[in-house]
C-alpha cells in the first residue's frame, strides 16, 4: 500500500498510475480541473486502453463544467456515465486500473484540492479492495443497488455510519481526526464518550459543539480537504466522508480502512507536524458563533418557519399504513422530522456556499 500526502506529492502519481495501465481504467468524478490528468487518460484512450469515467450528476458548483469535461472526455474516446441523483449527492473519489490496483482519494483531481490543501489517499492491490471498488463502480454506473460484502471499505450510506462508529468506540488510548466539519451528534457522543474514558483525542478541523477533552485546532497555511483518523497508531481511515448527517446518510461517499505500518506512520508524522505548526500559528479552530456559522443558521431558522404543513400531503398515505386512530400522532412526528431535516440540510448548505465564496473571492 502507498499513502499519498497533498500538497507535497502532486498529481504526478496519479498520471503515473495512469500512463501504467494496460488494458482499462476505471474513474469516478466529483469535481476535475487538471489538465494534465485529462490528457493522460486521453493518451490512454490512443495507446488502446478502455477508459471509462463515472461523472456525478452535479455537484455545488453547478453541472456547467461537469457537462464541458464530459464532452471533452467523449471526445477523447472515453466512455462516459453520469450517476443517477437518487442521493443528495455522489461524491465519492476513486481510480481502479486493470481491475488490479486502487487509488482512493480524500482529494478531488482539481488545482485546489492537490495544490493548495492537506489531502491523502492511498494506492494498494489487495484484491479484496480491489474488487469492492469495481463492485461498486459497475453497481453506480449501472445504477443499481449497492451491497456492500468488505468491511474495510465504508460506501455511504450503506455502511460508513456502522464502521466508522466502529472505528471510534474501539480506541484505546489514542484517536487523531482530520475533518473539515463534524457534526453528526451521535459521531460527537462517541468522540466525547471516548475523551471521557481517557482517550487523547486530537482534531485538525471543525467541531459544532465543544466538547470537554477533545482538543481542537485550526490547519495552518493550507485549506483542508481530507477525513482521516488514525486509532491507537496502527489503524487508519481515509475517504470522502466527514461525520456529517449527509454524508453518512444521504451521499455516496466512499472510504478504506487499513493497517498498513509505513502508511499509518506517515500519516501520524504529517498529523504532529500539522498540529505543531497550527499551535505555532496560535489558531484554533473556528468557533461555532463564528460569522458563517451565525448566517448558516438564522438563513436555516428563516427556511424551516416558513416550512408548510406536511399533514395533508402525508394523511392519505398514513391512513392506510397506520390506520386513522394512529394518524395524528404520526402526522406530529413526520412534520418534526421534517422540519429538522430541512433546517440541518439549509444550514450546512448555506454555511457550504459562504465558505466556498470566501475561499473564491480570497484565492484561498
Amino acid at each position: 500500500m502507498r499513502l499519498l500526502i497533498q500538497p507535497e506529492d502532486g498529481v504526478l502519481p496519479l498520471v503515473k498510475g495512469i500512463a501504467g495501465a494496460k488494458q482499462r481504467i476505471e474513474i469516478v468524478v466529483f469535481r476535475f480541473d487538471q489538465a494534465e490528468i485529462e490528457r493522460s487518460l486521453a493518451n490512454a484512450v490512443s495507446r488502446g486502453v478502455s477508459v471509462h469515467a463515472l461523472i456525478a450528476s452535479t455537484n455545488r458548483a453547478g453541472e456547467e463544467n461537469l457537462r464541458h469535461l464530459e464532452l471533452r472526455l467523449l471526445a477523447a474516446g472515453v466512455t462516459v456515465a453520469r450517476t443517477a441523483d437518487d442521493l443528495l449527492r455522489y461524491h465519492g473519489k476513486l481510480m481502479i486500473v486493470d481491475r488490479r490496483e486502487l487509488y482512493l482519494f480524500a482529494f478531488n483531481p482539481t488545482h485546489a484540492d492537490i495544490d493548495r490543501s492537506r489531502s491523502f489517499g492511498v494506492v494498494t492491490k489487495s484484491r479484496d479492495i480491489v474488487r469492492e471498488a469495481v463492485r461498486l463502480f459497475e453497481a453506480d454506473s449501472q445504477r443499481i443497488p449497492y451491497e456492500p460484502a468488505l468491511d474495510r471499505v465504508l460506501v455511504s450510506p450503506v455502511n460508513a455510519r456502522k464502521q466508522l462508529a466502529r472505528f471510534i468506540q474501539e480506541t484505546k488510548k489514542e484517536l487523531i481526526v482530520y475533518d473539515p466539519r463534524v457534526s453528526d451528534r451521535p459521531m460527537i457522543r462517541l468522540l466525547e464518550e471516548r475523551a471521557r474514558a481517557g482517550v487523547n483525542v486530537r482534531m485538525i478541523g471543525w467541531l459544532a459543539e465543544p466538547v470537554p477533552g477533545l482538543a481542537v485546532r485550526k490547519l495552518a497555511n493550507l485549506r483542508l480537504h481530507t477525513r482521516t483518523m488514525v486509532r491507537d497508531g496502527g489503524i487508519a481511515f481515509i475517504g470522502s466522508q466527514s461525520l456529517r448527517e449527509a454524508e453518512l446518510d444521504a451521499r455516496r461517499e466512499v472510504g478504506l480502512i487499513f493497517r498498513d505500518s509505513r502508511a499509518v506512520n506517515r500519516l501520524l508524522q504529517t498529523f504532529e507536524d500539522d498540529w505543531a505548526q497550527a499551535e505555532r500559528a496560535g489558531e484554533n479552530a473556528p468557533s461555532t458563533d463564528g460569522p458563517t456559522v451565525k448566517i448558516a443558521k438564522k438563513v436555516a431558522k428563516a427556511v424551516a418557519k416558513e416550512i408548510p404543513p406536511v399533514a395533508p400531503i402525508v394523511n392519505g398515505a398514513l391512513q392506510s399504513v397506520v390506520g386513522e386512530a394512529e394518524v395524528d400522532l404520526v402526522q406530529r412526528e413526520v412534520e418534526a422530522v421534517v422540519k429538522g431535516a430541512v433546517k440541518e440540510a439549509v444550514e450546512e448548505a448555506v454555511r457550504d456556499a459562504v465558505e466556498e465564496a470566501i475561499e473564491r473571492a480570497t484565492g484561498e
